[in-house]
């Protein structure tokens, strides 16, 4: 990308000095199983959501455990090797963020800016413990986006997605994820998920995943307006997309796909999606619910 950072933005927010321990897990120390699988499977899924940054138990349908007692051990926060990609990633919140400030009054409704948060292991969110395992995620409960920048590093070694702008998307998406809380958009799919099966709740979740990855396609396309984008970034930018799909990830981990466990779509969907936003440069171009 050409940006050039000059400081770090006013919308991050650094916790890497309070660096969390991990604790015991809830509901007295026992641990939770997940979909009904066995302490084996259990330590299986820990282990690969540890290595690959990513939540593998909403891929079977289950969940990691009760919450972890965080604990602060002191670290420090002026990184110089980490110090250009917190200015980049600001550089490019900052841009994210102008563009829906801009865009959504003429959706009915104002908007109000969202944090990043940078943390190193676990962090407290109001949406409960944030965990470096589960990747970078938003919390509508407290409009944070939560990213521990070992993340980064995975999404390119291990994901195969490398590039500034892989990383600019992933902000983006998680950006766009705070515009549907903006909107409502949230809450209307999550009131819809309580009312079906698990199977349908995956799909919507699904395709809010979706929009999210149009959204920060459309902001790809204000960023290649003004200039911002090398050769090669659109590529980058769907590279990551495909390299997150639930299909790819799930070959990888598991050797076999299971659609009805997807929670964000496979690898064509998100690049498709991606690629919708950024070819209309308009936000109306992401219905994903009547597609």
């Amino acid at each position: 990308m050409r940006i050039d950072p000059t400081g770090r933005s006013k919308d991050i927010e650094d916790r890497r000095g309070a660096r969390g321990g991990m604790g015991g897990f809830g509901g007295g120390g026992g641990m939770r199983r997940a979909g009904g699988m066995g302490v084996g499977g259990f330590v299986i899924l820990l282990i690969l959501s540890v290595v690959f940054k990513r939540d593998f138990f909403s891929l079977v349908g289950g969940s990691g455990g009760g919450e972890l007692a965080p604990s602060a051990v002191e670290a420090p926060v002026n990184d110089p090797a980490e110090e250009k990609t917190v200015q980049v990633l600001g550089a490019v919140l900052d841009s994210v963020q102008n563009y829906w400030a801009q865009a959504l009054p003429a959706m009915g409704t104002q908007y109000p800016r969202a944090k990043l948060v940078l943390f190193r292991e676990q962090t407290p969110t109001a949406c409960g413990s944030g965990q470096a395992a589960t990747g970078p995620f938003y919390c509508p409960g407290d409009s944070k986006v939560y990213i521990d920048l070992s993340f980064l590093e995975e999404l390119q070694n291990r994901f195969g997605a490398p590039g500034d702008f892989a990383q600019a998307y992933v902000l983006a998406h998680e950006i766009g994820h705070h515009v549907q809380n903006v909107l409502g958009i949230s809450d209307q799919v999550h009131r819809a998920q309580q009312q079906n099966a698990r199977e349908v709740a995956n799909q919507l979740s699904v395709r809010l995943e979706l929009q999210a990855d149009c959204y920060a396609g459309v902001w790809s396309n204000l960023a290649a307006r003004q200039n911002l984008l090398d050769p090669g970034d659109l590529e980058e930018g769907l590279g990551a997309a495909a390299a997150v799909g639930d299909d790819r990830i799930q070959k990888q981990t598991t050797g076999r796909v299971s659609p009805e466990s997807w929670t964000h779509g496979s690898s064509q969907q998100r690049m498709q999606w991606f690629k919708r936003g950024f070819d209309a440069g308009r936000p109306d171009a992401c219905d994903t619910f009547n597609r």
